[in-house]
């Protein structure tokens, strides 16, 4: 008890309090510094060397070579261990802090540490202010996950975390506070200001302490005091206007560069690879000063006035920007955007002092970075301010304002939006603004929300034609409308509550056939208008304890509402409207496929994916095969995550081609031609889907469990994908555990269950003559086989009807080695599934095959969920088909 006490008293400590905030924005602040000065002086040791290295060795030879080697360890290394630590790492952080699931961890800050002092040390013409963002908001996340915190609190942390690291990289603390307002979290609360600024301040003052002065610039740009006339403001205009123009320039360049690098379809070491050994070629080829990133932006500030240079410098690091940028190489802008703005701002200033009496391109190299820097990042209060610290020139605000605010506006013009949300967008993230789940109640009306094109069903549409509809389509309910107006509604809820009841009409022996919609629908719905709230619609939904409003304008039916649709709408603003790659899934890539010579007359897929269970389905695919004379197509799917994409990632397939060889062996042995395939997808059944449509499979066979936990499924996500979609035949095979069905065959090369005694149910339509035909086939998996049809009919039913039986008997006598031991016996229960589940238990039966069809959706509301069920209860495996749809 004692010790029960202590620790609830510990974890009550530990809970987020204003005090726990401040001594982690503290600690964050101290740790985001160090990783901060470790970047800097790491990148620094080997960007040293390299220059060094180059004034040895012949630059042509070295550079490229050191670029390219670099580039692919520090591409294997993100690849490997942490693909989010990819890129600047400012839209990751971005997308974390808008609620978007996107990793973010110490392994996530280590590897994006790690990999930026190769990346940087390899001569990309990348900065390492991004990856200091990136790796102080990892670290803060990482440091929140030890302590119980609340959402709000970790996004509090992480946003202090990358300002720290912001704050470190130039040493200026009121930047990376604004640049956290400005940018990444949007938040002017108490809280989240103080631990920002307590964050930033320890963060810039322990780089500084460290790492040196602000910019590395020498005395004589420190004891510069800017200066500038009235006449200049013209000029510093017409900068702005430039920097604006060339800076959404540049960032439609990065866009460019990043799909021209995802058209090459190469891995990331290798994209990392080209990009260093490329940018290694073009600074070979530039006057040795160039080498050196930090020291050419210094040379642009303080140079006396120098035309060519600057031009070769702004067109050289623009290009090298490009190339490095769009290979997802983690090296950040802001850098490279300072030196661009320094080398336009001298262009600038130099023209300037051909017209008026002056000699400052130092004022305007300055005023320039923060345009460009504003320009591209569209934060033009941090742009004024980075350089304003970076300089502590008072007399530089007002030409840093002017530059800055013009490139903000006419890059925004040219470009509108963040240059950090297109680079999530590429990825699939939508950020906007958020509303606050009361303001989405009371601001929403049900016509912003609802879905316009409403499915619905006519009065007089009988039962039977109902189910048809709900089988094809994924909604529970239908609006029922006569002359166009609404008159009631009908659900699959309903159809379970008349199943239940004493009233329910199928109960009096009436078909489907002749019960219409009138007689069960729920009459004279509750519904709302176009115009009214959320608040109103939800406070319906629950006070009538319904799932959904048709709205209405009259009598005229104009939508329909769900709680879902209002669950997604709150969802998408306290996501900031956030879509994750989850919900864009790219189509699978084939990483490896072996062919063999077409001679079949159709092909059947199996996806293979447990091993335990690949050797007996591929014994079935073999024996259908060879009954119908079909070539096997084999699919392994490796999956990934959403994050990466498919045709993008390096993935490990040994194991995937020791499970293909399992199928190359069986095919071999039977002489069967056998294709395989290794994909790696974002989703299973749209992999499988793809591999239908681009082979032209004519069956599948695929496993399948036998049960699911999934709510609203009859098979599973994926089964139940495959069974609504796919246009093929479809086979799938919950294997089944008892003793008897485990005895090997004889010359079989892999261990197969004994199937002798198969059960097939009965009851008409085309998915019964799809198994029949497929029977003959599978029945050459016993030694022995025996083969009882039935078909189950209510006790109520004084005689049954035995013709389906009868066709289904004549077309299997036809097979010799079937003709003797078919039988045909009705079985008499109060249901399909007990009647089976009896059936097996007190006979014995290896196999079980039923039709699985679309319907399956409206029969669990009508009568329970009958393969489920039947699978769940009996030992033996149980075969589910599927006759194939049209497309």
């Amino acid at each position: 008890m004692a010790i029960s006490g202590l620790t609830q008293r510990f974890r009550l400590w530990l809970q987020p309090t204003r005090g726990l905030a401040i001594a982690e924005a503290c600690i964050i602040g101290l740790v985001a510094a160090l990783s901060a000065v470790f970047l800097k002086f790491g990148s620094g040791f080997l960007g040293t060397w390299r220059v060094q290295t180059s004034q040895i060795v012949p630059a042509l030879l070295v550079l490229p070579t050191i670029g390219l080697s670099f580039g692919f360890i520090a591409g294997s290394l993100v690849n490997r261990f942490a693909p989010e630590a990819s890129g600047s790492g400012i839209p990751q952080v971005k997308a974390t802090l808008a609620n978007v699931p996107i990793t973010l961890s110490w392994r996530v800050a280590t590897v994006k540490l790690i990999s930026a002092i190769i990346t940087l040390g390899s001569g990309m013409a990348l900065g390492r202010q991004g990856p200091t963002v990136h790796v102080g908001a990892g670290l803060a996340a990482g440091m929140s996950r030890w302590v119980p915190t609340s959402p709000d609190h970790r996004r509090q942390m992480i946003a202090a975390g990358a300002g720290a690291g912001l704050a470190a990289a130039f040493n200026a603390p009121i930047t990376g506070v604004l640049f956290i307002v400005e940018e990444l979290l949007q938040d002017l609360s108490g809280l989240t200001l103080g631990t920002a600024i307590i964050a930033s301040f320890i963060g810039g003052v322990v780089s500084r302490l460290l790492g040196g002065g602000s910019l590395q610039l020498n005395l004589e740009l420190l004891q510069y005091a800017s200066n500038f006339t009235l006449p200049e403001i013209p000029f510093f205009v017409l900068l702005g206007i430039l920097a604006g123009f060339l800076g959404a320039l540049f960032n439609r360049g990065l866009i460019a560069s990043i799909k021209i690098y995802q058209n090459l379809h190469l891995s990331l070491p290798l994209k990392m690879a080209l990009a260093g050994c490329i940018s290694g070629l073009l600074v070979a080829m530039l006057p040795e000063s160039f080498r050196d990133y930090a020291g050419l932006r210094e040379y642009m500030i303080i140079s006396e006035a120098n035309i060519t240079f600057a031009a070769i410098a702004f067109l050289s690091q623009f290009l090298l920007t490009l190339v490095a940028f769009g290979s997802g190489a983690p090296g950040g802008l802001f850098a490279p955007s300072l030196i661009l703005g320094s080398c336009l701002g001298h262009l600038v200033g130099v023209s300037a002092s051909y017209f008026l009496a002056v000699d400052s391109p130092t004022t305007y190299a300055l005023a320039g970075m923060g345009g460009f820097f504003s320009a591209v990042s569209k934060v033009p209060i941090t742009a004024i301010v980075i350089v304003f610290e970076m300089t502590t020139d008072f007399n530089l605000v007002l030409p840093l304002m002017i530059v800055s605010v013009a490139a903000y506006l006419v890059s925004d013009k040219v470009m509108p939006g963040s240059l950090y949300d297109k680079l999530l967008q590429l990825k699939g993230i939508t950020i906007t603004k958020a509303v606050s789940p009361e303001g989405i109640l009371t601001k929403l009306t049900a016509n912003d929300v609802m879905q316009h094109r409403v499915e619905t069903l006519d009065a007089d549409m009988t039962l039977e034609e109902a189910m048809q509809v709900f089988s094809r389509s994924h909604h529970r309910g239908f609006p029922v409308v006569e002359n166009g107006k609404l008159i009631g509604i009908i659900t699959q809820s309903d159809f379970v509550t008349k199943r239940d009841s004493d009233s329910y009409i199928l109960s009096n022996s009436q078909s489907p056939k002749d019960v219409s919609l009138r007689e069960i629908m729920i009459h004279s719905p509750i519904t709302v208008k176009p115009k009214h709230h959320l608040s109103n619609v939800l406070y319906l939904l629950d006070r009538y304890q319904i799932s959904r409003l048709p709205v209405v304008e009259g009598r005229k039916l104009v939508g329909i509402i769900t709680r879902a649709d209002i669950i997604r709408a709150q969802a998408e603003h306290l996501n900031y409207g956030n879509v994750t790659p989850e919900s864009q899934p790219e189509p699978s890539y084939v990483v490896y496929q072996t062919r063999s010579p077409n001679i079949g007359r159709g092909r059947l897929l199996v996806p293979v994916a447990n091993p335990e269970t690949a050797a007996i389905l591929l014994q079935m695919a073999a024996a259908i095969a060879r009954d119908r004379h079909y070539e096997i197509e084999c699919v392994q799917i490796i999956l990934v995550s959403r994050h990466n994409s498919p045709s993008e990632t390096s993935v490990r397939t040994a194991k995937s081609r020791r499970l293909l060889r399992q199928a190359e062996v069986l095919a071999k042995k039977w002489k069967i031609p056998l294709h395989t395939q290794i994909r790696v997808a974002h989703d299973p059944a749209e992999a499988i889907l793809e591999t239908i449509h681009e082979r032209h499979i004519n069956l599948i066979l695929m496993g399948w469990k036998g049960e699911t936990s999934t709510p609203g499924r009859i098979f599973g996500n994926v089964v139940d994908t495959i069974i609504r979609q796919a246009t093929c035949d479809v086979m799938l095979v919950k294997l089944g555990n008892t003793p008897h069905s485990l005895l090997p065959i004889p010359h079989s090369p892999f261990p197969t269950p004994k199937f002798n005694r198969w059960l097939v149910t009965m009851a008409g339509g085309p998915n019964v003559r799809v198994a029949i035909k497929l029977l003959p086939a599978l029945a050459t998996l016993g030694d022995n086989p025996y083969i009882r049809l039935t078909q189950v009919f209510k006790p109520s039913q004084l005689k049954p009807d035995m013709t389906v039986l009868e066709q289904a008997i004549r077309i299997l006598m036809r097979r010799r080695k079937l003709s003797s031991n078919v039988v045909a016996i009705p079985v008499q229960a109060d249901s399909v599934a007990e009647g089976v589940i009896n059936l097996v238990k007190t006979e014995g039966y290896d196999v079980v095959v039923l039709g699985a069809s679309r319907e399956g959706l409206l029969q669990q509301a009508v009568q329970g969920n009958i393969p489920e069920a039947i699978a769940s209860g009996v030992d033996c495996t149980v075969i589910l088909v599927r006759g194939a749809i049209s497309s």
